[in-house]
C-alpha cells in the first residue's frame, strides 16, 4: 500500500509527520485527510489571525504534495 505523509503549515511554521500512513489509494488518502481536516477546523479558526493561511498538506512517499487544504483569513479593506 502507498505511504503518505501529513505537514502543516501556519506562518512561519511547517512541521512533517515522520511517521507514514498507509492507504488503500488516493481516495482513501484523500478521505482520512479530510476527515483530520474537518476534525481540526474549528480550533484552527478560533485561532487563525487576520491576513494569515494555514496549510494541511498529503505528500506521498518522495514526500510531495498530492493533496492540500487551505484556510486563508482575509482583511478586505
Amino acid at each position: 500500500m502507498p505511504l503518505y505523509f501529513f505537514r502543516i503549515r501556519n506562518g512561519r511554521y511547517s512541521g512533517c509527520a515522520d511517521q507514514a500512513a498507509e492507504f488503500a489509494n488516493r481516495d482513501a488518502a484523500w478521505k482520512e485527510m479530510t476527515s483530520v481536516c474537518a476534525d481540526m477546523a474549528s480550533g484552527i479558526a478560533r485561532k487563525l489571525q487576520e491576513n494569515s493561511e494555514w496549510h494541511m498538506e498529503l505528500l506521498d512517499e518522495s514526500r510531495e504534495p498530492v493533496f492540500r487544504i487551505r484556510i486563508v483569513a482575509e482583511s478586505l479593506d
